[in-house]
């Protein structure tokens, strides 16, 4: 996988449901209808294909459990996280607590994150680049993307 791209629309419904955009199922791998819904690092909710999820959890199998920092980040991480399938119409039910937790309201976004795709409330997720002005993001690219003398091509 080379990883997801775009910003996909959707709506959710009165049953907490919302379709899942065609853009981002055709970046799927065939037959994919598994997903693990958690709880994201800022207010939103993070979805992970099955298959990038097993990926995941092997790197935090391998954490030291004696380690308090270990423990504590396995709850935040993995607390709340369900797995979802589509139904046979392509919806994906939200769970009530994560819809909560992420403030989610009738209209959402899907944005890709590599290998996973965050949803958010679409209101919250264009303010984050209201209030993110060019100047600070080229000065982010910058401190992410360079690392030393290393440059990235761009």
């Amino acid at each position: 996988m080379n990883g997801f791209h775009g910003e996909y629309e959707a709506t959710v419904d009165a049953k907490g449901r919302f379709l899942l955009p065609g853009g981002l199922k055709k970046q799927l791998p065939e037959g994919e209808g598994r997903f693990i819904l958690s709880r994201g690092f800022e207010k939103c909710l993070t979805l992970y294909p099955i298959k990038s999820w097993e990926l995941i959890i092997a790197k935090i199998s391998q954490l030291n459990d004696f380690d308090p920092k270990v423990r504590q980040f396995r709850r935040q991480f993995l607390g709340g996280a369900t797995e979802i399938e589509l139904d046979n119409a392509g919806r994906m039910l939200l769970p009530a607590s994560l819809k909560e937790y992420a403030g989610l309201g009738k209209d959402i976004v899907l944005a890709a994150a590599l290998d996973r795709f965050e949803i958010w409330d679409a209101g919250k997720y264009k303010q984050l680049f209201d209030d993110f002005s060019p100047e600070a993001f080229s000065e982010l690219a910058k401190d992410v993307m360079t690392n030393g003398n290393e440059k990235f091509p761009g």
